[in-house]
């Protein structure tokens, strides 16, 4: 039997198949073999032969990357790399690739229809009818949306879909972005506080780094004035719970829409569970069999481009390039 070109290891996945990756890899004869491990040791011993790694939930730690003498390419499936250490794999030469695109139209929707929920208050009815309460004064009161201010914290992709389609609601749109010199057409560049004083809805579609982790805290839940609806399709640890919870108890927004939580999934004694003004979701909004299927795929690619030495659609660690294992060119 031909000894394969290239041994790749997918350290975790829940996607329930690995087709769309079998496919791409086989084109290259790469083997591929699926971990389904978590622990730094285990992760060591499964990975320290691998060319490249494809990587879900599973911490690649600096003793980790440390520990695969062979390995060239980190691919993650989805947008945030937040479990891989990025400057143990620059100062190794280890390109670490992500699919920045491939759900802005789901998040995008999964936000809108999380607005529009607490908005209307949709889901608070649900409950209210099925518990044989046919009264539409148990809502009262409820805003028109017209008119009213969203705040973006992060307007790239997904928070430039987000600002479009609530246009079309007749809502004005502010944006805080440090990395954005200028917004699109019917988008105004400002900063945080403005955001936090002037919006009726905010939400959030930053990347989770040192400077994003608890973004939205105690101070900035003091700034609300006009006691907004939040929404969190990011990631978690940019709210501090601690101070959502508190704010959300006193009044200082007046409700919260949660993709994403600080301890997923939350302890069953989080108070927020058992407020009717905080809707859930099980980290989801980046989900449609569409997204899933073209996420594998790409993430696939990115591996295979990298041991082909070609340059990966999409970077993170850009400065690693010119000094890869891969003797890729930063060209």
């Amino acid at each position: 039997m031909e000894r394969p070109s290239f041994r790749v290891v997918i350290t975790d996945c829940d996607h329930g198949s690995v087709e769309e990756e079998t496919e791409e890899f086989r084109g290259i004869g790469a083997e591929l073999i699926l971990a389904e491990a978590r622990k730094e040791q285990d992760l060591i011993q499964v990975c320290k032969e691998a060319d490249g790694l494809i990587n879900q939930y599973a911490l690649l730690t600096r003793k980790v990357l440390e520990n695969l003498p062979k390995c060239k390419v980190v691919a993650r499936y989805g947008v945030g790399v937040d479990s891989v250490d990025l400057k143990a794999a620059t100062d190794l030469g280890i390109i670490v690739a992500n699919v920045p695109d491939y759900c802005v139209d789901e998040v995008a929707s999964h936000t809108m229809a999380m607005i529009l929920t607490l908005a209307r208050k949709t889901s608070f009815f649900d409950r209210k009818v099925k518990s044989n309460r046919w009264d539409f004064r148990q809502g009262m009161p409820i805003d028109r949306i017209q008119g009213k201010t969203l705040g973006l914290i992060g307007c790239g992709r997904i928070g430039f879909e987000v600002a479009k389609r609530i246009s079309a609601f007749g809502v004005k749109v502010l944006a805080f972005d440090p990395y954005l010199q200028r917004a699109e057409e019917g988008i105004e560049l400002t900063d945080l506080e403005t955001i936090l004083r002037r919006s009726n809805f905010i939400s959030i579609h930053c990347p989770l780094n040192e400077s994003t982790r608890h973004l939205i805290g105690e101070k900035e839940f003091q700034i609300m004035e006009k006691r907004p609806l939040l929404i969190n399709t990011s990631r978690g640890p940019i709210v501090k719970e601690k101070a959502l919870i508190q704010a959300l108890k006193e009044g200082h927004i007046s409700g919260a829409g949660l993709d994403v939580l600080e301890t997923e999934p939350p302890d069953s004694g989080n108070p927020m569970l058992k407020m009717e003004n905080v809707i859930f979701s099980p980290h989801v909004g980046f989900y449609s069999k569409e997204s899933i299927s073209e996420l594998k795929r790409r993430t696939a690619k990115n591996v295979a481009d990298v041991l082909k030495g070609r340059k990966p659609s999409s970077v993170v660690n850009r400065e690693v390039m010119g000094k890869t294992r891969a003797s890729i060119s930063a060209d």
